[in-house]
C-alpha cells in the first residue's frame, strides 16, 4: 500500500501515469472518492501512461468512455449502476475479458461484483488542490 499527497491536478495525473505501467497487460482499477476528488484526473494520467491519444473526460453521462492506444482503456462511472445486469448492459465484463485496462469510478456501487485481484485507489479531498491518494494492490509508485 502506498499513500501519496498530491498538491495539484498535474501531480494527480502524474501518479496515474506511473500506475499505467501495471496495466499494460490489462487490469482493473477501482476508485473511491467523492465528487471532484480527482478520479478523472488520475484516469487522464493512466490514459497518457498507456499511450492513449483520445482526450479524457468524465464518463458521468455516458457511463463508459473508451480511449484508443496500444492498450484499450475503458473508463467507467458506476454512480448509477446498481446490479450485475447493469454491468452486462454497459459491456463492463466484455472489456475485462478482452484484456483492456479498466478504471471504475464509484466502485463502491459494484463492490459485490468485483473479483480479485484488482488495484484500489482511494482519493480524499483535503481542501484546495490537495489530495490524499491511497493505492492498494499495486507496486510502490
Amino acid at each position: 500500500m502506498g499513500v501519496y499527497l498530491s498538491h495539484s491536478k498535474e501531480e494527480t495525473e502524474a501518479l496515474g501515469e506511473k500506475l499505467a505501467a501495471e496495466l499494460r497487460g490489462g487490469g482493473l482499477v477501482a476508485f473511491t472518492g467523492g465528487l471532484c476528488a480527482g478520479k478523472t484526473a488520475f484516469c487522464a494520467g493512466i490514459a497518457r501512461g498507456l499511450g492513449c491519444t483520445d482526450p479524457v473526460s468524465s464518463p458521468t453521462f455516458s457511463i463508459v468512455n473508451v480511449y484508443r492506444g496500444p492498450v484499450t482503456f475503458a473508463h467507467f462511472d458506476m454512480y448509477r449502476i446498481r446490479s450485475e445486469e447493469d454491468l452486462y448492459a454497459c459491456s463492463f465484463y466484455d472489456y475485462l475479458d478482452a484484456g483492456a485496462a479498466v478504471a471504475v469510478e464509484w466502485s463502491e456501487n459494484i463492490a459485490d461484483f468485483l473479483e480479485e485481484p484488482y488495484i484500489r485507489v482511494e482519493i480524499e479531498n483535503l481542501g484546495g488542490d490537495e489530495r490524499k491518494i491511497t493505492v492498494m494492490g499495486a507496486k510502490q509508485l
